[in-house]
């Protein structure tokens, strides 16, 4: 009988531990199953160009697994029982079910609108495909002179700013951050944001909350209004809810706790990446949401499963970061090079040097999820006392 892992969610995350799942287990040995609701793979980290009516590379599963012995399941996850290791799901067919012995949760985060008055109604966002094409769409309709307010100042939002602004000059357009102006990075970093979004025509209201949402414009906690015939929000994530609804043990915004090898806590049948885990770094302090910090979660689940299934040596991979890459349109970037646990040090890249390397960045990104199996090793055998010993029925950790 093969071992039949589960995956959930084909974003960055789950798409590589497939990926490097099928690398690493012999296919007569495991059933991999891959969850999406959507049949093609969607780079996260470009939506705000397809928000500004740049058209992106398809990236279909089916060519990207073709050969993998990955096998796509096209259809949204309604939930998970841990204790009957079954996951509900629902296709064009309708309700249906998949049993699995090893599950790997990465169904991610979506938008937060923290239950700011009118942003559900009224704002638009770029955390899913499905909401940059409602932008793209909005954004084309828009007449020159009307204002655009994007609201959140971390990386989505200087990104999305400058590339709206880059793409529509004839747009007012504006960010409201809570801080000041890339306040986390280095002089030299904020120096540069600022310089590009006032080459951008940006306006920038900085240290200023955006405490509810109009159809025409954003009131601030000191009771201004600033027009807005679009309003872009990118004020975080939020973790999908079904985890919450599991049994898993969660953390209260609804991640999943996990071990340094991203294996559940409270059921050692389950591992989370990506978004959807509570995963910390050095210094003890948890990863933040971002493709950066998901991907060598995936590398991890990848080989912690393969490992425990053939009896390997439990792998460490290192779990830091190097670098922070921010896109400022199509020309501009920052590089800010950060210390292990995500601080800016002095060091930087700015200009057109940085713009290239935030691109390639993008494209190694999307390559390795496109390519799994053209980076060899050696596909191992599973042992049948070891994979039986995986998951034992309600164990503890």
């Amino acid at each position: 009988m093969q071992h039949r892992i589960v995956v959930l969610g084909a974003g960055y995350t789950g798409a590589i531990t497939a990926g490097r799942l099928a690398r690493r287990l012999r296919p007569e040995d495991v059933a991999i199953t891959l969850v999406n609701a959507e049949p093609d793979f969607v780079e996260r980290v470009r939506l705000h160009q397809l928000a500004t009516g740049q058209d992106l590379t398809p990236r279909p599963f089916s060519e990207m697994f073709a050969g993998t012995g990955v096998r796509l399941r096209l259809a949204r996850v309604t939930g998970v029982d841990v204790d009957r290791r079954t996951v509900a799901v629902t296709d064009a067919d309708g309700a249906g079910e998949l049993e699995y012995d090893t599950l790997v949760y990465a169904l991610g985060s979506g938008w937060n609108d923290a239950g700011v008055p009118g942003a559900a109604e009224h704002a638009h966002e770029i955390a899913g495909r499905a909401g940059a094409l409602r932008l793209r769409e909005r954004l084309a309709g828009l007449a020159a002179g009307q204002p655009v307010v994007v609201v959140g100042g971390g990386l989505t939002g200087l990104e999305a700013a400058a590339e709206i602004a880059e793409a529509r000059p004839d747009l007012d357009v504006a960010l409201a951050a809570r801080g000041g102006l890339g306040d986390w990075l280095s002089a030299k970093g904020r120096a540069h944001v600022r310089k590009v979004l006032a080459g951008l025509g940006v306006t920038v209201h900085e240290n200023t909350s955006v405490t509810a949402v109009a159809a025409d414009h954003v009131t601030t906690a000191d009771g201004a209004s600033v027009p807005a015939a679009v309003t872009v929000w990118t004020t975080g994530f939020a973790v999908h809810p079904i985890a919450r609804a599991t049994g898993l043990e969660v953390t209260g915004t609804g991640q999943i706790v996990v071990d340094r090898s991203m294996r559940s806590v409270s059921h050692p049948d389950v591992y989370a990446v990506g978004d959807a885990a509570l995963v910390r770094g050095p210094g003890d302090k948890p990863l933040r949401m971002s493709c950066a910090s998901g991907v060598p979660t995936a590398w991890q689940a990848a080989d912690a499963i393969a490992a425990r299934l053939t009896g390997g040596k439990l792998p460490k991979v290192p779990l830091r970061y190097f670098n922070q890459c921010i896109s400022l349109g199509r020309k501009e970037g920052l590089i800010q090079y950060v210390t292990a646990d995500d601080r800016a040090v002095r060091a930087a890249l700015t200009g057109r040097i940085a713009a290239v390397y935030k691109e390639l960045v993008c494209k190694g990104a999307a390559w390795g999820v496109a390519n799994p199996l053209l980076v060899p090793a050696p596909r191992r055998r599973v042992v049948r006392e070891r994979a039986e010993a995986v998951a034992p029925a309600n164990a503890p950790a």
